[in-house]
């Protein structure tokens, strides 16, 4: 039996998207010229053209990249509530420690709207993302974490034009990011999770009793 080869890195191909990636976090698609971010790899524009032969070609990438940001906060082990405490708690994260994805995520939502097929792309990201979250919420409704009457299929969609709005806060405003989860959470029904130490405090309490 032929057993299939692993896909070879690329580290060519990784390293322009990564260019690309970090002009698209501070100057935005206006200051994306593919010549220039051939140039800061070192190599030259028919290089850049093997992997990417279109501009679209190269955004593609960095959507790819930037949406496999978000989805290693989605998945793992645990119930699909603590699943879904996992997928904010990362996305927290990444808010605060790479700020400059939420800035590409912004870019990309902004020139969406005008450019048709950046928002096929992008589009496909969001789909993908309110499926994976419409059967984690339905699972957790069936593990009963979640209220009966909440609708799975609404809920996802109130989570990810959300998250996609706080894509545009400043960097310089974590407490309205951490507002906008909080009050997901809330909104979700996720039960608040004390502490060991809580919890330890609330039993003896009852005993007290």
């Amino acid at each position: 039996m032929a057993i299939e080869a692993e896909p070879r890195a690329e580290p060519r191909k990784d390293a322009l998207v990564a260019a690309a990636y970090t002009v698209l976090a501070t100057r935005g698609f206006e200051g994306l010229r593919t010549r220039e971010v051939a140039a800061m790899v070192g190599v030259n524009i028919a290089t850049l053209h093997y992997y990417f032969p279109h501009k679209e070609d190269l955004i593609r990438g960095v959507v790819a990249y930037a949406m496999g940001r978000f989805r290693g906060t989605l998945g793992g082990a645990g119930s699909a509530e603590d699943q879904l405490r996992a997928h904010f708690r990362g996305l927290r994260r990444l808010s605060r420690d790479e700020p400059e994805l939420f800035a590409v995520m912004a870019e990309l939502a902004i020139r969406g709207v005008r450019d048709t097929s950046l928002r096929r792309i992008v589009g496909g990201t969001d789909d993908a993302w309110r499926a994976m979250l419409r059967t984690l919420l339905r699972r957790a409704q069936d593990e009963g974490a979640l209220r009966a009457d909440l609708d799975p299929e609404g809920m996802a969609a109130v989570i990810v034009a959300t998250l996609k709005g706080t894509f545009m806060l400043p960097a310089s405003e974590p407490e309205n990011v951490e507002r906008t989860f909080r009050q997901l959470e809330m909104l979700v029904g996720l039960r608040a999770k004390r502490s060991p130490a809580a919890r330890g405090r609330a039993k003896r309490s009852s005993f007290n009793l």
